[in-house]
Parts: structure tokens; C-alpha cells; sequence
């Protein structure tokens, strides 16, 4: 039998309010989904939208493995989060009006 590959961490960070309903979600329907814990949730998610975006942008195949320490660590900046909500307001904005015509 082939020994498992070893398990590597990747910390994401959640606003204290979307924590609370993760736990939520897990304490109230978890057995149901088959998850015990919120890290069986949270990589079950991770991996089906990494999979959605493999088929979307690299047509359904992995890409080459980045090394831990190279990928950028942390939060979005202020700045980041400024642009990034400018941004959907106006998608937003665009698909109303696109829906008025």
C-alpha cells in the first residue's frame, strides 16, 4: 500500500462574523454532509473551487506546484479591498442597468 502524501498547512483567514456561521454551518448540518470538522468543510470548498478554476483558466489541468514561501502571505491591503469594492459596485451597477434595457 503507497504511504499517503504528506499534509500540508495553508492558514486562511475568515472576518470573525463569517467564523461564526462556518461553525455554525458545521455544529448544525456538518454530520449530515459527512464533515466532522471544520477543516474536512473548508478544504472540501478549497478544493471544488480550485478544481472550477483549473477547468476554467488552465482547461482542467493542475498547474505547476508553487513551494510554500512563494505564494504572497497575508490579507488583502486597504487599498486592495478600496479597488475591489469599486470594482464590484460597478459590475453591479452595470448588470442593473443591462437588466432595465
Amino acid at each position: 500500500m503507497p504511504l499517503p502524501k504528506k499534509t500540508k498547512s495553508v492558514s486562511p483567514y475568515f472576518t470573525e462574523e463569517d467564523a461564526d456561521q462556518i461553525r455554525a454551518a458545521l455544529n448544525a448540518v456538518g454530520h449530515l454532509e459527512g464533515y466532522a470538522s471544520i477543516t474536512e468543510l473548508v478544504e472540501a470548498a478549497t478544493l471544488r473551487e480550485l478544481r472550477r478554476l483549473q477547468r476554467k483558466y488552465n482547461d482542467g489541468r493542475k498547474w505547476a506546484g508553487i513551494p510554500a514561501g512563494q505564494a504572497r502571505p497575508g490579507r488583502r491591503t486597504r487599498e486592495e479591498i478600496r479597488r475591489r469594492e469599486t470594482k464590484r459596485e460597478g459590475s453591479a451597477g452595470s448588470r442593473l442597468n443591462s437588466t432595465e434595457a
